[in-house]
């Protein structure tokens, strides 16, 4: 396991340990990560009487047809700041963000995206941003959760010429500044 995953991982473990006296504890899954095939899991924890941490994770190691992929590993972290009470109505919140990623050779038509289609990257990126959002109460243990953000991430990388084969052609740092979460999530709640 490289060095970065070892430390993300201990990151969650200490945030798992310092938040297991709550009184909630959800776990949940992002329904629009699930989409892309990225196995999505998270747990969110009530740290206060109008805060929770939430703590997504997404991994998606699959290599589809023709050597395409969309490889990653990432961590989202965000304290959360509830209007009501935690876990329901409005919500914004403050994120990090960390992801390694080697992704190629899918042909994805939009802005930057489309460099996919004809090169592969390898790298990891870095950075953080604000979000809103909104839970609904949709049975005493669910929520179903609504959320956007947008933010910064600076994002290394080695570029090369095709999916599978041939020498690195650049590498190259990216400041990137948009729309760094989008969510449709199920909670469900554990007490």
């Amino acid at each position: 396991m490289s060095r970065k995953l070892r430390i993300c991982f201990g990151i969650i473990s200490l945030l798992i340990s310092i938040c297991s006296k709550s009184q909630t504890i959800g776990i949940k899954t992002n329904i629009l990560y699930d989409a892309s095939t990225t196995i999505a899991v998270g747990t969110e924890f009530r740290t206060g009487g109008k805060t929770t941490l939430d703590v997504p994770l997404g991994v998606n190691l699959w290599t589809f047809s023709q050597n395409r992929k969309l490889k990653h590993l990432m961590i989202q972290p965000e304290i959360r700041y509830w209007f009501c009470e935690p876990f329901m109505k409005h919500f914004v919140g403050l994120h990090l963000h960390g992801m390694q990623f080697n992704v190629g050779g899918m042909d994805i038509p939009m802005g930057r995206l489309s460099k996919l289609k004809d090169h592969r990257y390898e790298g990891y990126l870095y950075g953080a941003g604000v979000s809103y959002g909104y839970q609904w109460l949709i049975h005493p243990l669910w929520n179903l959760e609504l959320s956007m953000g947008g933010g910064y991430a600076r994002i290394h990388y080695d570029k090369y010429p095709c999916q599978h084969c041939g020498a690195k052609v650049s590498e190259g740092k990216y400041n990137y500044f948009g729309v760094t979460k989008a969510a449709v999530s199920l909670i469900y709640f554990i007490k």
